[in-house]
């Protein structure tokens, strides 16, 4: 007999043969217990893999749908342009800008619009750079104003950012409002409503820094400028994405 035919099966399968079947076919028939096991393990790594990808889409879904609205040119948000209050009075003026903002989905006390990236959001203010605790709880609320810079029409830097994201599973919570950041070149407008009062910027500058380069935060200005920044690329702390941009006069 030739050993060698049988140690090429593995060891306890069962192999079954009658007259019926053509010379020299075996049937191979796991036990009841294994049949089982094996149905439960590939059902249970079918669903873990199912489960890791409607997580995935449902968790970065905000930030896609941006992206492909802008570029099918979708649900951008309308300009009103530059409006002219300057011959109301000021109660007036008031109300205009607040009825500004709330059609923008905003409120008139701190908030940002950019049209061109359809970016609105409520601005929560003198927000701690360095407190991870604090940012975050901000960040899951609107955009941070950096505590110790300054405010609109105070004639120095504003710096707000929108960037405690280490993963891209957290870039919908916290990276959306300025997740189309990127797109944004020099000429592009940018609204700000503080204390009841519009403020337009133009973007004159965008860069790329290193996430240890504190000097757009520290550094003084002789004349006002808006700073804006978000993490580069988009869900990763690699990278720092700044934009600059002046106050537009009028």
């Amino acid at each position: 007999m030739n050993l060698e035919f049988f140690a090429m099966f593995p060891k306890g399968t069962v192999y079954q043969s009658d007259k019926f079947e053509p010379r020299g076919s075996r049937i191979i028939s796991l036990p009841l217990k294994k049949k089982i096991l094996y149905h439960l393990v590939s059902k249970l790594g079918a669903g873990v893999v199912a489960f890791m990808v409607i997580s995935f889409l449902f968790t970065v879904w905000p930030v896609v749908k941006e992206e492909l609205n802008y570029d099918l040119d979708l649900e951008k948000t309308k300009s009103l342009g530059q409006p002219d209050y300057t011959a109301l009075a000021d109660a007036e003026k008031v109300i205009q800008i607040q009825k500004e903002a709330n059609f923008y989905g905003v409120n008139s006390y701190f908030s940002i619009v950019i049209p061109k990236i359809n970016a609105t959001a409520n601005i929560i203010a003198n927000v701690d750079a360095g407190n991870r605790r604090e940012y975050v709880e901000a960040l899951s609320n609107g955009v941070a104003h950096a505590k110790g810079t300054y405010f609109p029409g105070q004639g120095k830097n504003i710096f707000l950012f929108s960037h405690s994201t280490d993963s891209p599973l957290n870039v919908a919570r916290y990276n959306a409002v300025f997740f189309l950041l990127r797109k944004l070149e020099a000429g592009d407008k940018i609204i700000v409503y503080f204390a009841d009062r519009r403020y337009e910027y133009e973007v004159v500058e965008k860069r790329i820094t290193n996430p240890k380069d504190t000097s757009a935060l520290t550094t003084e200005t002789s004349e006002e400028s808006l700073i804006l920044m978000t993490c580069d690329p988009p869900g990763t702390t690699w990278r720092r994405l700044l934009i600059v941009a002046k106050p537009v006069r009028t």
